[in-house]
Protein backbone atom coordinates (compact mmCIF):
# COMPACT_ATOMS: atom_id res chain seq x y z
CA UNK A 1 0.00 0.00 0.00
CA UNK A 2 1.58 3.03 -1.18
CA UNK A 3 1.58 6.31 1.11
CA UNK A 4 -1.73 8.02 -1.14
CA UNK A 5 -3.57 4.68 -0.33
CA UNK A 6 -2.44 5.51 3.34
CA UNK A 7 -4.03 8.88 2.95
CA UNK A 8 -6.94 7.96 1.93
CA UNK A 9 -7.81 5.25 4.13
CA UNK A 10 -7.45 8.57 6.90
CA UNK A 11 -9.62 10.62 4.88
CA UNK A 12 -12.22 7.97 4.75
CA UNK A 13 -12.94 8.18 8.32
CA UNK A 14 -15.03 11.13 7.59
CA UNK A 15 -15.95 14.64 8.58
CA UNK A 16 -17.85 14.26 11.74
CA UNK A 17 -14.64 14.35 13.80
CA UNK A 18 -14.24 17.91 12.69
CA UNK A 19 -17.39 18.94 13.39
CA UNK A 20 -17.44 17.86 16.71
CA UNK A 21 -14.04 19.92 17.22
CA UNK A 22 -15.51 22.63 15.29
CA UNK A 23 -18.48 22.51 18.34
CA UNK A 24 -16.49 22.08 21.14
CA UNK A 25 -14.07 25.19 19.89
CA UNK A 26 -17.39 26.97 19.77
CA UNK A 27 -18.89 26.32 23.42
CA UNK A 28 -15.71 27.38 24.41
CA UNK A 29 -15.05 30.34 22.44
CA UNK A 30 -18.94 31.48 23.35
CA UNK A 31 -17.71 30.74 27.42
CA UNK A 32 -14.59 33.30 26.99
CA UNK A 33 -17.21 35.93 25.08
CA UNK A 34 -19.75 36.39 27.59
CA UNK A 35 -16.76 36.05 30.55
CA UNK A 36 -14.53 38.86 28.92
CA UNK A 37 -18.44 40.95 28.56
CA UNK A 38 -19.19 40.84 32.29
CA UNK A 39 -15.67 41.33 32.90
CA UNK A 40 -15.40 44.62 31.04
CA UNK A 41 -18.75 45.53 31.93
CA UNK A 42 -17.55 45.36 35.53
CA UNK A 43 -14.17 47.55 35.10
CA UNK A 44 -16.22 50.16 33.25
CA UNK A 45 -15.54 53.84 34.73
CA UNK A 46 -16.29 57.40 33.72
CA UNK A 47 -12.51 58.81 33.16
CA UNK A 48 -13.68 62.23 32.81
CA UNK A 49 -14.61 62.01 36.11
CA UNK A 50 -11.84 60.38 38.02
CA UNK A 51 -9.72 62.89 36.22
CA UNK A 52 -11.36 66.15 37.82
CA UNK A 53 -11.06 64.42 41.33
CA UNK A 54 -7.64 63.55 40.55
CA UNK A 55 -6.83 66.97 39.91
CA UNK A 56 -8.66 67.95 42.88
CA UNK A 57 -6.78 66.33 45.22
CA UNK A 58 -3.62 67.29 43.57
CA UNK A 59 -4.22 70.50 43.94
CA UNK A 60 -5.00 70.23 47.33
CA UNK A 61 -1.95 68.14 48.12
CA UNK A 62 -4.00 65.56 49.55
CA UNK A 63 -2.54 62.59 48.65
CA UNK A 64 -3.19 60.16 51.21
CA UNK A 65 -6.64 60.57 50.50
CA UNK A 66 -6.84 60.48 46.65
CA UNK A 67 -4.83 56.51 47.38
CA UNK A 68 -7.62 55.89 49.44
CA UNK A 69 -10.43 57.30 47.58
CA UNK A 70 -8.62 55.21 44.18
CA UNK A 71 -7.95 52.81 45.83
CA UNK A 72 -11.48 50.96 46.31
CA UNK A 73 -11.87 50.89 42.43
CA UNK A 74 -10.69 47.80 40.62
CA UNK A 75 -10.75 49.16 37.14
CA UNK A 76 -7.17 49.50 35.16
CA UNK A 77 -7.07 53.45 35.26
CA UNK A 78 -8.03 53.54 39.38
CA UNK A 79 -4.62 50.82 39.63
CA UNK A 80 -2.20 52.39 37.36
CA UNK A 81 -3.54 55.97 39.49
CA UNK A 82 -2.76 54.10 42.56
CA UNK A 83 0.65 52.92 41.45
CA UNK A 84 1.62 56.56 40.67
CA UNK A 85 0.43 57.93 43.96
CA UNK A 86 2.32 55.52 45.98
CA UNK A 87 5.45 57.03 44.64
CA UNK A 88 4.16 60.41 44.57
CA UNK A 89 7.30 61.74 46.63
CA UNK A 90 10.08 59.70 44.28
CA UNK A 91 9.56 62.23 41.90
CA UNK A 92 8.05 62.37 38.29
CA UNK A 93 10.43 59.63 36.70
CA UNK A 94 10.04 57.16 39.47
CA UNK A 95 6.33 57.89 39.38
CA UNK A 96 5.94 57.39 35.38
CA UNK A 97 8.00 54.26 35.66
CA UNK A 98 5.79 52.75 38.39
CA UNK A 99 2.91 53.60 36.28
CA UNK A 100 4.44 51.68 33.39
CA UNK A 101 4.70 49.08 35.08
CA UNK A 102 1.44 49.15 36.75
CA UNK A 103 -0.31 49.33 33.29
CA UNK A 104 1.62 46.42 31.64
CA UNK A 105 1.04 44.30 34.36
CA UNK A 106 -3.28 45.03 33.68
CA UNK A 107 -2.96 44.97 30.05
CA UNK A 108 -2.19 41.40 30.32
CA UNK A 109 -5.46 41.01 32.48
CA UNK A 110 -7.73 42.35 30.39
CA UNK A 111 -6.47 40.84 27.50
CA UNK A 112 -7.26 37.33 28.57
CA UNK A 113 -8.26 34.63 26.46
CA UNK A 114 -8.31 37.39 23.36
CA UNK A 115 -5.59 35.20 22.05
CA UNK A 116 -7.70 32.38 21.51
CA UNK A 117 -10.95 34.51 20.44
CA UNK A 118 -8.74 35.62 17.60
CA UNK A 119 -7.05 31.74 16.98
CA UNK A 120 -10.20 30.45 16.46
CA UNK A 121 -11.78 33.17 14.02
CA UNK A 122 -8.46 33.11 12.23
CA UNK A 123 -8.61 29.42 12.15
CA UNK A 124 -11.67 27.67 12.19
CA UNK A 125 -12.96 28.53 8.66
CA UNK A 126 -9.89 26.45 7.41
CA UNK A 127 -11.04 23.32 9.67
CA UNK A 128 -14.20 23.80 7.96
CA UNK A 129 -12.55 23.44 5.01
CA UNK A 130 -10.90 20.34 5.84
CA UNK A 131 -13.88 19.02 6.70
CA UNK A 132 -15.47 19.74 3.13
CA UNK A 133 -12.29 18.21 2.08
CA UNK A 134 -12.45 14.86 3.52
CA UNK A 135 -16.33 14.87 3.03
CA UNK A 136 -15.80 15.25 -0.69
CA UNK A 137 -13.08 12.52 -0.68
CA UNK A 138 -15.65 10.29 0.60
CA UNK A 139 -18.07 11.20 -1.56
CA UNK A 140 -15.67 10.28 -4.62
CA UNK A 141 -14.85 7.10 -2.43
CA UNK A 142 -18.77 6.32 -2.63
CA UNK A 143 -19.35 6.89 -6.20
CA UNK A 144 -15.65 4.65 -6.92
CA UNK A 145 -17.99 1.73 -4.92
CA UNK A 146 -20.83 2.53 -7.14
CA UNK A 147 -18.90 2.16 -9.96
CA UNK A 148 -19.87 6.09 -10.62
CA UNK A 149 -23.26 5.43 -11.97
CA UNK A 150 -25.68 5.73 -9.43
CA UNK A 151 -25.79 8.68 -6.73
CA UNK A 152 -27.20 6.80 -3.17
CA UNK A 153 -27.64 8.30 -0.10
CA UNK A 154 -24.21 7.45 0.87
CA UNK A 155 -22.73 9.58 -1.69
CA UNK A 156 -25.46 12.29 -0.49
CA UNK A 157 -24.70 12.33 2.49
CA UNK A 158 -21.26 12.65 2.01
CA UNK A 159 -21.44 15.58 -0.16
CA UNK A 160 -23.91 17.35 2.56
CA UNK A 161 -21.12 16.52 5.64
CA UNK A 162 -18.65 18.33 3.14
CA UNK A 163 -21.18 21.13 2.51
CA UNK A 164 -21.83 21.44 6.58
CA UNK A 165 -18.52 21.81 7.97
CA UNK A 166 -17.81 24.94 5.81
CA UNK A 167 -20.74 26.34 7.30
CA UNK A 168 -19.76 25.60 10.89
CA UNK A 169 -17.12 26.71 10.27
CA UNK A 170 -17.68 29.93 9.56
CA UNK A 171 -20.34 30.01 12.15
CA UNK A 172 -17.79 29.56 14.78
CA UNK A 173 -15.23 32.16 13.10
CA UNK A 174 -17.63 35.25 12.71
CA UNK A 175 -18.59 36.00 16.16
CA UNK A 176 -14.65 35.09 17.77
CA UNK A 177 -13.56 37.92 15.33
CA UNK A 178 -16.09 40.28 16.08
CA UNK A 179 -16.07 39.59 19.51
CA UNK A 180 -11.81 39.84 19.32
CA UNK A 181 -12.12 43.41 17.84
CA UNK A 182 -14.61 44.60 20.02
CA UNK A 183 -12.86 43.72 23.00
CA UNK A 184 -9.62 44.65 21.60
CA UNK A 185 -10.65 48.20 20.93
CA UNK A 186 -12.45 48.06 24.42
CA UNK A 187 -8.74 47.67 25.92
CA UNK A 188 -7.26 49.90 23.70
CA UNK A 189 -9.89 52.77 25.24
CA UNK A 190 -8.55 51.59 28.74
CA UNK A 191 -5.41 51.44 28.22
CA UNK A 192 -5.46 55.12 26.70
CA UNK A 193 -7.30 56.12 29.83
CA UNK A 194 -5.07 54.68 32.17
CA UNK A 195 -1.80 57.10 29.83
CA UNK A 196 -4.44 60.28 30.12
CA UNK A 197 -3.82 60.05 34.05
CA UNK A 198 -0.54 58.89 34.31
CA UNK A 199 0.28 61.81 32.14
CA UNK A 200 -1.68 64.13 34.48
CA UNK A 201 0.02 63.11 37.48
CA UNK A 202 3.37 63.31 35.84
CA UNK A 203 3.17 67.01 34.56
CA UNK A 204 1.52 67.57 37.96
CA UNK A 205 4.89 66.46 39.65
CA UNK A 206 6.95 68.06 36.75
CA UNK A 207 5.07 71.27 36.96
CA UNK A 208 6.16 71.38 40.91
CA UNK A 209 9.56 71.09 39.69
CA UNK A 210 10.75 69.62 42.99
CA UNK A 211 12.89 66.88 43.85
CA UNK A 212 12.36 63.53 45.36
CA UNK A 213 13.82 64.65 48.26
CA UNK A 214 11.75 68.09 48.32
CA UNK A 215 8.64 66.20 47.88
CA UNK A 216 9.19 63.68 50.70
CA UNK A 217 9.65 66.42 53.11
CA UNK A 218 6.82 68.90 51.94
CA UNK A 219 4.77 65.27 52.60
CA UNK A 220 5.90 64.83 55.79
CA UNK A 221 5.15 68.64 56.69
Amino acid sequence: MNLTERLLDIANIGAEWVLWLLLSLSVVSIAIIAERLVFYLRVKTDVSSMRKKLLSYLGQERIDEAMKHFSTDRTMEAKVLVAGLEGYSMGPTSVGELMAGTLATEKVAYERNLGFLATVGSNTPFLGLFGTVLGIINAFAAMDLTGGTQVDDRIMGAIAEALVATGVGLLVAIPAVVAFNFYRVRVKGSVANAENLAHTLVAHLSSEGRSPSENASKDAA
